[in-house]
């Protein structure tokens, strides 16, 4: 099998109505997708997408995804999509860094491959069955109440999980938030309050020593040595995300025993296979984790599903679904959707969805042979 033609499109996801994180100080109102389609010289079809939340969110951006794929399908026609890691060594040679550009391109050859085995990829990646993962919510900031009121409305939707957005610089307020909604949530839930980096390390560690609740608290600062020393000096535990770029960051957040847990996002790092290393180095470890995409439709959702099924139920905590927060729907009816609070990846070979063309429109660029 080898990759004969790369196919890339580009499509605007307006949300269901605006975001707010980190305190409000970051707020998205569109999410720019893009969509690879990867196809081999047999015949097979795999897919792929990188979806950037926004551009101030991380050092990513939909324009760049689209720029470094240009520099790396050439690279990559002609050889076996099927080798995941010789696929992988190419692209880092291609193009050094950007791993959020690789990531579709990974996605797609991930595709192919169980296609080609004839598995679906929880099982290639581990998994013994389809195992339903519980998915959280997330929850946009707002004064306690308001909060409140959109947690409440994610329990009649299913979600026992929840992700609710705080960090400022209104400290009073942060404790108000978070006092309130721990107390107010049902026995059966569960809420990590996700800051953003918001905060500097001083005010971390006041919040928490202030507050009676032991919830996860996510990401409280810009770096992970801000966030090791909180995690040392407070008892809540402490949830890592922005600062987790690659494998070598994972590995010096565990050397510093600055997190209890980490989140797993194959578009931040590079893809399906770099995301399978993470989680399985965090199951040795003892990490809990939350493995969900950094936003896109169901089918970005659905390739972190596969890869959260198969990962160990006392190492696998919920994950989000962005396509929850879209109005449109480029796989509409298909892929891991919010079924009363769970996620099933599909059961068909590969990641077990096809994106409608009709949707998509016409690829803004095409590599070939």
């Amino acid at each position: 099998m080898k990759i004969s033609r790369i196919s890339v499109f580009q499509l605007g996801m307006p949300l269901t109505k605006p975001y707010f994180l980190s305190g409000g100080r970051l707020r998205f109102e569109q999410l720019d997708s893009t969509f690879v389609k990867i196809e081999s010289d047999d015949g097979l079809v795999g897919w792929g997408e990188g979806c950037p939340w926004g551009h101030t969110y991380l050092p990513a951006h939909g324009a760049g995804i689209r720029a470094g794929i240009e520099a790396l399908a050439p690279a990559l026609l002609d050889e076996d999509p099927r080798s995941l890691d010789h696929i992988n060594r190419i692209m880092d040679l291609a193009l050094p860094g950007h791993p959020y550009a690789k990531s579709p391109l990974d996605m797609a050859c991930w595709d192919l491959l169980g296609q080609s085995a004839g598995l679906a990829l929880w099982q290639i990646m581990g998994g013994a069955s389809a195992l339903p993962v519980p998915v959280n919510s997330s929850i946009s900031t707002g004064t306690p109440q308001e909060m409140i009121d959109l947690i409440n409305k994610a329990s009649a939707k299913g979600y026992r999980t929840h992700s609710a957005k705080i960090g400022g610089a209104d400290i009073a307020l942060d404790i108000e938030r978070i006092e309130a909604i721990s107390a107010a949530l049902p026995a059966n839930e569960k809420v990590t309050f996700d800051v953003n980096r918001a905060w500097s390390p001083g005010v971390a560690i006041q919040v928490l020593n202030s507050v009676t609740a032991r919830d996860w608290v996510e990401q409280p600062c810009q770096t992970l040595e801000q966030c090791a020393q909180v995690a040392q000096r407070v008892a809540n535990p402490i949830m890592l995300d922005e600062c987790l770029h690659d494998f070598n960051d994972h590995l010096d957040a565990w050397k510093m025993r600055s997190c209890e847990g980490v989140k797993v996002k194959p578009n931040r790092v590079g893809g399906l296979t770099k995301a399978r290393q993470i989680r399985d180095f965090g199951v040795s470890v003892g990490w809990q984790m939350h493995i969900e995409d950094v936003g896109g439709s169901a089918l970005a959702d659905t390739a972190a599903i596969h890869l959260a099924s198969s990962t160990p139920e006392a190492n696998r905590l919920a994950s989000w679904l962005g396509h929850d927060h879209l109005v449109i729907d480029p796989v509409p009816g298909q892929g891991a959707r919010n079924r009363n609070g769970f996620a099933t990846p599909p059961t068909m070979p590969g990641l077990g969805l096809t994106p409608d063309l009709d949707l998509l429109g016409d690829p803004v660029a095409v590599y070939c042979g």
